[in-house]
């Protein structure tokens, strides 16, 4: 398969048939300006990071800072919670964290496995504060109190294996990307106007399913040597 710059041919078409067709949905559905920035920088994000490219953080940061206020538009106040008080701040440190962990020349981090006792107290702590977030946003009247807490938490546990550098980040995405896009398509189906918020979450949930096994593959391959 043909690479440019580190990148298969596939995958900057597939990138750039996303985008196209997001901004072509989004004219002919007339969606909100804000979901196509949000959905653009977002899934524009998870594919550089993927790559393994620090860069990938810039562009999250800013999706996330529209990604907040679609979420306030909707009521989806742990998602808010979770963007403004969480996930920009810890792109901003994974900017930072990544370029400390790069490999020898080259603009691409090391990957690797998240030590077993420290994945089984992140899992412990991530089903635990769940729950007790699903009771709270309950009480808020939050519009998807279960869905919200679910991904909500599981999105902060991602974040942290993303910062590091940990494979087990894409099993937390899958679960959290689906559920994300369950959320997302009920409140399109209540009348907003989010629909490149659910594409957006469609290729989330497929490219973590794509990058787990290209991390794994080149986990293992680094092994080998």
């Amino acid at each position: 398969m043909i690479k440019i710059k580190g990148w298969k041919l596939s995958e900057i078409i597939f990138l750039s048939f996303v985008i196209l067709f997001i901004i072509t949905h989004a004219i002919i559905r007339h969606d909100s300006v804000v979901a196509v920035v949000s959905a653009i920088c977002g899934i524009t994000y998870t594919f550089i990071a993927g790559k393994g490219n620090p860069i990938c953080y810039l562009f999250g940061v800013t999706g996330s800072g529209f990604y907040s206020y679609l979420s306030f538009q909707n009521m989806l106040w742990g998602n808010l919670l979770l963007y403004l008080g969480y996930y920009i701040p810890m792109q901003i440190l994974g900017f930072f964290q990544w370029n400390k962990n790069l490999k020898d020349g080259q603009k691409e981090i090391v990957k690797r496995y998240l030590p077993k006792k420290e994945l089984f107290v992140l899992i412990i702590l991530t089903v635990v504060f769940t729950t007790i977030l699903a009771f709270v946003l309950y009480y808020l009247k939050d519009a998807h109190p279960i869905l919200d807490s679910i991904t909500t938490i599981g999105s902060i546990g991602g974040m942290y294996l993303t910062v590091r550098r940990a494979i087990e980040q894409w099993i937390f995405w899958m679960i959290v990307n689906s559920l994300s896009l369950i959320m997302w398509i009920c409140v399109a189906l209540n009348g907003a106007r989010v629909f490149s918020t659910v594409i957006m979450w469609a290729v989330y949930l497929f490219l973590a399913f794509y990058f787990y096994f290209a991390w794994r593959k080149e986990i293992r391959s680094s092994k080998k040597y």
